[in-house]
Order: structure tokens, then C-alpha cells, then sequence
């Protein structure tokens, strides 16, 4: 068996997440291995994709191999893809599949998304292995590798492989009308970030539309116009300063140009199941702010060309995005229906929440996403040292630990309910005293 080890860490051969396959290979001599530093050499990929297009011709089963990167992949594999796809190979006979490691944030929707791509080049894929980072120092975290990528195998020889559950798409899309603006005020002024080229006709008159309808003034930064010089590296050299080891000015651009709005929305076509490979630079690059979560409270909403509605992890992906940094998701518009009216609700919306305020509890998204930041920090608050002052300023080391008195509490209430002659003597008295606290509040 040819298999080809995609690596799409920009660290190269000092991935954590290579480690795996390497060890991999030593357990498997029957089969051979191949590599491509994928992530570590896009600029070159992108002049001469030679060398890349002949190891997938000869391959018969592709692993993916990368860490979760800001809920996907980085965004220089996300770029490898996008030539993959531009290549015009024929993948007829392959099979793909996919190793991770990360802190289990989010890693299903890095999955699914290399699912999805995989659906478009007509590659069959096989389950993948979502790896901790440290999965691979452990005796179980090795054989948990082993075992996944025998019974990948095994799943290979008989030829049975995951449903795809890629949708087709649609041409059904309407194109937004643009009236004539209304009078905007200058107490608030909100943001639209946009990746936006000279023929996305569709996508630039639903940004004309939202500006003319907005009631508050609002600014509107393509990232096209932007110098990156890369995509994150992840170096850790922000990790103590928040400053980003590239001289093209990104952190200061985000946090003064970006950041001080009253509200941030997103303007993109959607392209490879995602919001581009561009949106995706400027997301990984966003981790000069670390994990913190600096715009928490500020409403986000977006625009969106393209069959929004048969993206199902990109649905997730956004939603989860917004949970997770603490932001009111004041909703999505697509041209996929009336338009005009999708924009409109939008603008009326994004307004509201600025007014108000507005910002509703965190879900299962936001809630999970934070625990694990909150143990992932706390654990390296001596490398990350801006991240865990951020935390601890903010109360965000909330762990059930520090709850002694409900601690306390819960263990008189167990000895009491197993305790059969408390217990009948409490009867129904016991949901009574629970829900007496509840019954205060309605008295203020």
C-alpha cells in the first residue's frame, strides 16, 4: 500500500502531529510511506505543484495529517486543497483519511470539513483518528494509533467507506438591490471585513445594501487589500507579548482598525465549503490575541454568497465561533432567498444589539469550547502568560473546585436521600426546599 502523508503544519518536520504517522510508518514496514511538508512549503507548492500532483497520482491511500487550527485546518493546507482541487487529477482508486492532534476543540468540524473536500474531488473517505496533542507520549495514545489505522485498513481492502453528505448545490441565488441610504448616525459605527474580489457582483451589492440600510456608519475592510506575509506559523512568539513574529502589521491592524468597532461583520463567497482560503489566514492569524477572548459582547453577523443552507458545518462552524468568543450571532444573510429581506433583518438586528446591548446566555457551543480553553490555559499560564491573566482578570477559571459550599452541600443532601428514615420524612419536601431560592426571585 502507497500511502501519502499530507503534512499541513507550516512547523514542517517539527510537527507534533507528523510524530504520529512517523510512528505510524516504524509499526507498518509492510506498506510505504511517503511525505509532503505541504503546509511548510505553499509558497513553493503554489509556483511548481509537480511534485505534490505525482506523489497523489501514485498514492492509494492520502492521509490528511495536521493540527486543528481555529476550527479547521491551517489555513496553508486549507491553500493545498484549493490546488488539489485545481490540479485536475483523477483520484479514481484512492482513498483518503485524516490524523489530527489538538485539545479536542472543535476537531469535528476540521473533520468534517476535510470530509466535505474530499466529496468534491470524488475521493472515498474513511474515518479519521482525532488525536490529543500528547496522545502519542502514552502507551494507550500509540495504540489507539495502531488499532485506528489497522482497522482503516481493514475498512479499505473491503471497500467500504463513509457516506458522503455533501448536498448539490443550487444557481437559485437572488441578487440584493441597493436603496438609497438612510441617515446614518455617528454615535456607533460597525465594521464589514470582506473577501471580496473584482467579480463578486453578488457579494458586493449585499455589503452596498447593508450600508445603505444600517442606521449607524460603517467602515468596510477587504482583506484582498491586505499585505499578509503568511499565514500563522504557530511560533508561540505572541504568547507572552501578542506580538506576531511577522513585520506585515497585522496585530496592530486588527486590534485598531478592526476591534474597535461596535460591531464586526463577515462578507464572504463561500468556496471549498469554508469561507475561503484568505479568511482562513486572516482567522489562524488572529491568534496574536491568543485564546482570549477580546471582542467578547460585540454583536457579530454575516454575508454570505452561495447554498448557505446545504453548508452544514460551516453553520456550526459560525455559530460555534460566536459562542465561543462571547458574541451575540445577530444572524446570517444569504442570497440563497429574498435577499433583501435577509439584509434588512440583519441591519435591524446588528442595530438592536448595539443599542441594547444585547447578549444572551452562552450554549453547549460556547460553554464546552471555554472549558476546554479554561483547563488548556490554566495548565500552560507559564507560556501563556497574557492568556491566563486575561482568564484569571475576567473570572474564567470558574472550575467546580471553587464551588466548596455546593460541594458541601450536595453530599448532606446525599446522605440525607439515602438515608430511608430522612428520606420518608422529607417525602415531596425535599423539590420544595429546591425550588424555594427560585420562588425568591419572583418576589423582587
Amino acid at each position: 500500500m502507497n500511502i501519502f502523508i499530507i503534512n499541513g503544519s507550516p512547523k514542517g518536520n517539527n510537527s507534533i502531529t507528523l510524530h504520529t504517522c512517523l510512528y505510524l510508518e516504524k509499526k507498518f514496514p509492510e506498506h510505504k510511506f511517503s511525505y509532503i511538508n505541504s503546509g511548510q512549503k505553499i509558497k513553493a507548492l503554489e509556483k511548481d505543484f509537480m511534485p505534490a500532483s505525482e506523489s497523489l497520482k501514485s498514492a492509494e491511500l492520502i492521509v490528511f495529517c495536521y493540527p486543528v487550527y481555529t476550527f479547521l485546518v491551517p489555513s496553508q493546507l486549507h491553500r493545498f486543497i484549493e490546488l488539489m482541487k485545481a490540479s485536475g487529477i483523477d483520484f479514481s482508486g484512492k482513498a483518503a483519511t485524516q490524523v489530527t492532534t489538538s485539545k479536542h476543540f472543535y476537531d469535528i468540524t476540521a473533520h468534517r470539513f476535510i470530509e466535505d473536500n474530499c466529496a468534491d474531488m470524488g475521493l472515498p473517505f474513511l474515518d479519521g483518528l482525532s488525536a490529543d496533542m500528547d496522545d502519542i507520549l502514552s502507551e494507550k495514545g500509540r495504540k489507539q494509533a495502531v488499532d485506528w489505522l489497522e482497522f482503516t485498513l481493514w475498512k479499505l481492502e473491503r471497500g467500504e467507506f463513509k457516506r458522503t453528505s455533501v448536498m448539490p448545490g443550487s444557481d437559485l441565488a437572488s441578487l440584493a438591490t441597493v436603496p438609497a441610504p438612510v441617515e446614518h448616525s455617528g454615535t456607533k459605527k460597525a465594521v464589514i471585513v470582506a473577501d471580496l474580489l473584482p467579480e463578486d457582483t453578488a457579494l458586493k451589492c449585499m455589503i452596498d445594501r447593508f450600508t445603505a440600510v444600517f442606521p449607524y456608519e460603517c467602515d468596510v475592510i477587504n482583506i484582498e487589500d491586505f499585505p499578509f506575509m503568511g499565514g500563522c506559523l504557530s511560533c508561540f512568539s505572541c504568547a507572552a507579548t501578542g506580538k506576531c513574529v511577522y513585520k506585515d502589521g497585522f496585530d496592530d491592524f486588527l486590534r485598531n482598525t478592526i476591534h474597535k468597532h461596535d460591531a464586526i461583520l463577515y462578507a464572504f463567497r463561500i468556496k471549498d465549503h469554508s469561507m475561503g482560503f484568505r479568511f482562513k489566514m486572516y482567522d489562524d492569524r488572529q491568534f496574536c490575541n491568543g485564546h482570549r477572548t477580546v471582542t467578547m459582547g460585540t454583536p457579530f453577523g454575516y454575508l454570505v454568497a452561495g447554498n448557505y443552507s446545504r453548508e452544514e458545518n460551516l453553520r456550526l462552524l459560525l455559530e460555534a465561533r460566536a459562542q465561543v468568543g462571547g458574541n451575540f450571532l445577530a444572524g446570517v444573510a444569504t442570497d440563497e432567498f429574498d435577499v433583501d429581506k435577509d439584509i434588512d433583518t440583519l441591519a435591524a438586528t446588528v442595530a438592536y444589539a448595539i443599542e441594547k446591548r444585547y447578549t444572551p446566555p452562552q450554549n453547549f457551543l460556547g460553554v464546552g469550547g471555554m472549558k476546554i480553553f479554561r483547563d488548556l490555559i490554566y495548565m500552560m499560564r507559564g507560556l501563556m502568560r497574557a492568556d491566563h491573566k486575561f482568564f484569571k482578570s475576567h473570572g474564567q477559571y470558574d472550575f467546580p473546585q471553587k464551588k466548596w459550599k455546593t460541594s458541601w452541600m450536595m453530599y448532606l443532601v446525599g446522605w440525607m436521600m439515602n438515608n430511608p428514615r430522612l428520606k420518608r420524612k422529607a417525602g415531596s419536601k425535599m423539590t420544595e426546599g429546591m425550588i424555594g431560592p427560585y420562588k425568591k426571585i419572583l418576589e423582587l
